[in-house]
Parts: C-alpha cells; structure tokens; sequence
C-alpha cells in the first residue's frame, strides 16, 4: 500500500463513513452517537497511523485565529434568522436530539460529536484532501451544497476555514469549525434553537 493511499485514505475515510452512516441510520439521538463513534474511531485511528513528523502543529497565533474565526462563523450562521427572520423555529418537542425526545445524555453526545468529532472529519476531507484533489473554489462549492438551505452561510463557512487552513494549518481551521459547532450547540441547547439540529 502506497503512502500516498495511506495518507488519503484518512483524509477521507472518516467523513466518508460519517456520510454512509447518515444515509442508512434514522435521525435518532442513538443514531447519531453511533455516527459520531464511528467517525471517532476512524479519526483515532488516522492518527495513530500518521507519522509523527506529518501530524500538523501549531502555536498560540493560529489557535487565537481559529477561535476567533470560529465566533464570527457563528455569527454569520445564525445572522441571517435573526436580522430578517429567515428561518422556522422548531419546537425541543419536534427535535430528534433534544432531551425531551431523546434524553440529556444523547443530547450531550451530539454537542460532543458535533462539535469535536464531525469537525475534524470535514476539515481533514475538505479543507486538506479536497482542496488538494479539486481546488479551493470546487471545495467552498461542495461545503455549501453539503449544508443543504443553509448553503449561502456554508460557503461562507467553507471560504473562512479554507483561508484559516492556508494561512495557519490545518489545525487552526478545525479549531474554528469545532469554536462553531460547540457555541451553535449551546445557543441550540440554551436558547431552544432546535431548528439548527
């Protein structure tokens, strides 16, 4: 097996998994705790297997970028709702992953996957194997067309994490993505936002 194979194959595989596994498993809190573990695994796994010297680093700079990065996404992920009231609100009732449907615990293990799994899976496919294979703009494309109606402020997403990951390293660009999943999943929790899950 190639070293190229290999190295791609970990880019790639635990987003691909995380997608099958959507398509086949129902929109359940159970379900996505299996996801979100199989992509775990696989991520763990990529880690394990990549060298040392190939694992990314970074220093306070592009952790501070990425942080801050992140807020803004979620600023912007949310702006469009509440400046012109563009979205439907969802009820916890109606929600799969609130704790009135599924239990507190199922909803905490979607908070963690969505924001520490999920994450690190679409930055190592998008923003490092896609962006080398397609290009940058084919990669904002398909970010976007990922993130279904929302597909304006997943553009945005995908142009701000692929300049973070230029500029800083892959690292700085998943530490945005995950600042955003994690404050867009307490603002769904705390706010009663269901509509974002």
């Amino acid at each position: 097996m190639s070293a190229a194979f290999r190295r791609d194959f970990w880019l790639i595989a635990p987003y691909a998994a995380w997608m099958a596994l959507m398509a086949v498993l129902p929109q359940t809190g159970w379900a996505y705790a299996m996801r979100g573990g199989a992509t775990a695994l696989l991520l763990t796994c990529g880690v394990v297997f990549t060298p040392a010297w190939r694992r990314p680093r970074f220093g306070a700079l592009p952790l501070a970028a990425g942080v801050a990065a992140g807020i803004a996404v979620f600023a912007v992920w949310i702006a469009p709702d509440i400046l012109f009231g563009t979205g439907a609100t969802v009820a916890a009732a109606d929600s799969p992953y609130s704790p009135e449907v599924c239990g507190l615990g199922l909803t905490v293990l979607k908070l963690a996957a969505s924001a520490f799994v999920i994450p690190a899976a679409e930055e190592l496919f998008f923003r490092r194997w896609l962006v080398d294979f397609a290009g940058f703009w084919w990669m904002v494309a398909l970010f976007a067309v990922e993130h279904g109606d929302r597909w304006h402020v997943g553009a945005l997403a995908g142009i701000a994490y692929g300049l973070l990951a230029k500029r800083y390293g892959l690292l700085s660009a998943i530490v945005a993505h995950s600042v955003t999943n994690l404050v867009l999943g307490l603002y769904v929790i705390f706010a009663n936002q269901w509509q974002y899950w």
